[in-house]
């Protein structure tokens, strides 16, 4: 819980910016039964009152989640108190089903995404829906995203991998081409992340290995070739920063240059190419975002929360607006100018 003042200006909005978040998600107030598509751990919602519920694998208790996933005028309220202007709405990535059928999945894919333009739909000019797809069919996939552009969402999440299959996987690429000829924004969200007895203790699944798998899918685009193959129509954020890739950016550029015969898989070193994508500002140290700054540079840091869930950040923004190091035209930038150019809001 945050305490707010009622009586006081929201913070970016007192500091002159109309802040957008590009990281949120949401969860529908319930869905059609899927234990035909997803089988017996099938997702469902047990509703405990009107602003609780739990999300359920099967008989399994998954995430308890509050009324800001589904309800449109508590993320309102929850926006204003924290001077955000818009905010990107996204899938939560436990519903991808990358796992199931290209049938079954794209099926899964239409009823989640349908739900989510009822949960923007009273407030159009300020949530901006993200579909998800069945990125394991490459064709289904395009047909989702091509019918979910046509009914209003503005861009789409895809998870970092396809069970073994990393985003320079030639149906991914083709996905990602595709994306970039339509000049649809795509945001990078880790899921799905390894799992043993050393990764179930304090969360170390979420504190480890989510960093580490977009440090993996970032590595992938690059070491891939992806980056050579598609051209900079590509508009692509990675979620958390981009995980460790950042700090790690050095040791691939000395891998590369010393171990050509296995590392040199793409045209240039890795840091050459931290001008084709964008990471998002929730790491929650202004030390940590420094380093996204200089590695990445202003223009390629977006803010981004991970509203609603308990490890994003609130108040939204809170990091950059306490970066001394960043000038006001940087911050301006983050807060908006960056999400803006992402989302194809201006030219």
């Amino acid at each position: 819980m945050h305490d707010h003042d009622p009586t006081a200006d929201p913070p970016q909005r007192e500091a002159g910016y109309d802040t957008i978040d590009i990281h949120t998600h949401y969860v529908p107030q319930g869905w059609p039964d899927l234990r035909a598509d997803a089988g017996p751990l099938a997702p469902w919602l047990r509703i405990e009152s009107e602003t609780d519920a739990m999300i359920m694998l099967g008989s399994q208790e998954f995430r308890r989640i509050g009324a800001q996933c589904w309800d449109a005028e508590t993320r309102l309220k929850d926006m204003d108190a924290d001077g955000i202007g818009r905010q990107v709405v996204s899938p939560t990535p436990a519903f991808f089903h990358y796992g199931r059928s290209g049938t079954e999945a794209a099926r899964i894919a239409r009823i989640f995404n349908d739900l989510a333009l009822d949960i923007v739909a009273p407030a159009p000019d300020r949530l901006i829906p993200f579909c998800q797809v069945p990125l394991q069919d490459t064709d289904a996939a395009c047909r989702e995203l091509e019918r979910c552009l046509a009914n209003g969402h503005r861009g789409v999440e895809i998870g970092n991998h396809v069970g073994d299959r990393d985003l320079d996987s030639e149906g991914i690429v083709t996905f990602l081409q595709h994306c970039a000829q339509l000049e649809v924004p795509v945001f990078v969200h880790p899921w799905d992340m390894d799992d043993s007895p050393r990764l179930r203790r304090w969360m170390a699944r979420w504190l480890t290995a989510m960093p580490a798998e977009t440090h993996l899918s970032l590595l992938a685009m690059v070491l891939g070739g992806v980056f050579d193959r598609i051209d900079d129509r590509l508009r692509i954020c990675f979620a958390h920063g981009g995980g460790s890739f950042a700090f790690w950016l050095g040791r691939m550029d000395n891998a590369w240059r010393g171990r050509p015969d296995v590392v040199g898989t793409s045209q240039h070193p890795p840091s050459h190419y931290t001008g084709r994508f964008h990471v998002d500002s929730v790491v929650f140290d202004p030390r940590a975002l420094r380093l996204l700054v200089d590695t990445y540079g202003p223009r390629q840091v977006m803010v981004g929360s991970d509203y609603p869930y308990p490890l994003g950040e609130r108040p939204v923004g809170q990091v950059v607006r306490a970066s001394a190091f960043l000038t006001p035209e940087e911050k301006a930038l983050i807060h908006r100018g960056n999400a803006e150019r992402f989302l194809g809001l201006v030219g």
